[in-house]
């Protein structure tokens, strides 16, 4: 517990799981998935309390969007994939290689800039399926994060 006290400014409990995050400055640098359940804690951060309330109105309703100012580390051809990701509606999904056309660019590529997503959930690579099934999810082909996966499908089919 003592390193995620050092290293997130947050760690929430979800339906799914925890998750830990980051903050740069006042914008969301991080979201990641944790193991299992974790004790709770907020740390008071410039940014945490919108970031808190967007993450809650999405497990209410889905269709609202994140709108959230984002420091996502990363290289430019990521940032192309991470914006690409933003406009694919909830409820919906799209192939790697659908993906990967729109941006001009190969499937393998886009399912890596995926994997280094930063903030998975609110950047939502959960969307991106492979051609016969749901591919992989946070750099895992199974297990807890592909369950993960499946969950916030489920979610947004809900809508």
């Amino acid at each position: 517990m003592r390193r995620e006290r050092e290293k997130y400014q947050a760690v929430i409990n979800l339906p799914f799981g925890s998750v830990g995050i980051t903050m740069h400055e006042d914008q969301l640098a991080g979201v990641e998935y944790l193991d299992g359940f974790h004790e709770s804690f907020v740390r008071e951060t410039p940014g945490l309390n919108l970031v808190l309330q967007s993450i809650k109105d999405y497990l209410v309703d889905a269709k609202r969007p994140f709108n959230l100012d984002l420091q996502l580390d990363g290289t430019p051809f990521q940032h192309r994939v991470w914006q690409a990701l933003q406009t694919i509606p909830a409820g919906e999904t799209l192939t790697y290689g659908a993906l990967a056309e729109h941006i001009g660019s190969g499937a393998r590529a886009v399912g890596n800039a995926c994997r280094a997503n930063p903030c998975p959930l609110v950047v939502p690579c959960h969307r991106v399926v492979a051609v016969n099934g749901l591919g992989g999810f946070a750099g895992e082909r199974s297990g807890k994060k592909l369950e993960i996966k499946h969950w916030l499908l489920r979610h947004e089919e809900g809508l």
